[in-house]
């Protein structure tokens, strides 16, 4: 169960805007953390948000370039889960990738309001608005899916497997 205050932000919040191009020379999390939401409409996101907080967005999430260093920033950050009516699908990937919970819904992303509080159960993709009292189902996340973002992403479920001798 994931528990947070929400951060609200809106429709097709690029790359550029989660992680700004001039810090790409790094791949440090906690440096990438330090920058996140910098250029977006809320620059003060990462004086704020608090490990386990959502995001919660409208259209097109992490659309722009394909770069690995936006979800990378976002989870650094402490960030549990995005909720998002849609996610560019790049994003998408990378994001589970990473180890990144991701959810779409788009009566949830609609509803839930900056500072709400929001617990997710991704296994049964029910995310539960706690100061509204609204629930939301989401499409739950494929056995697969779920753990890669348990492991902390792709990279260390392929290297269980590799141990494995699978």
């Amino acid at each position: 169960m994931l528990k947070g205050k929400a951060f609200k932000f809106g429709d097709d919040v690029d790359t550029d805007a989660i992680i700004p191009a001039r810090y790409l020379t790094t791949t440090d999390p906690k440096e990438l953390a330090s920058h996140c939401m910098e250029d977006s409409t809320d620059p003060d996101f990462i004086k704020r948000v608090q490990p386990g907080d959502i995001m919660v967005a409208g259209r097109n999430f992490g659309c722009g370039s394909s770069r690995e260093h936006a979800p990378r920033a976002i989870k650094a950050a402490g960030v549990s889960c995005v909720i998002a009516e849609t996610f560019a699908r790049i994003f998408f990937r990378n994001s589970i990738n990473i180890g990144l919970p991701i959810l779409e819904c788009a009566e949830a992303a609609r509803a839930i309001k900056a500072g709400d509080t929001v617990s997710i159960s991704l296994q049964e993709g029910v995310i539960l608005d706690e100061t509204t009292g609204k629930q939301f189902a989401a499409e739950p996340f494929p056995e697969f899916m779920q753990k890669i973002v348990d492991k902390g992403g792709l990279m260390a479920v392929a290297q269980e497997m590799i141990k494995d001798g699978r």
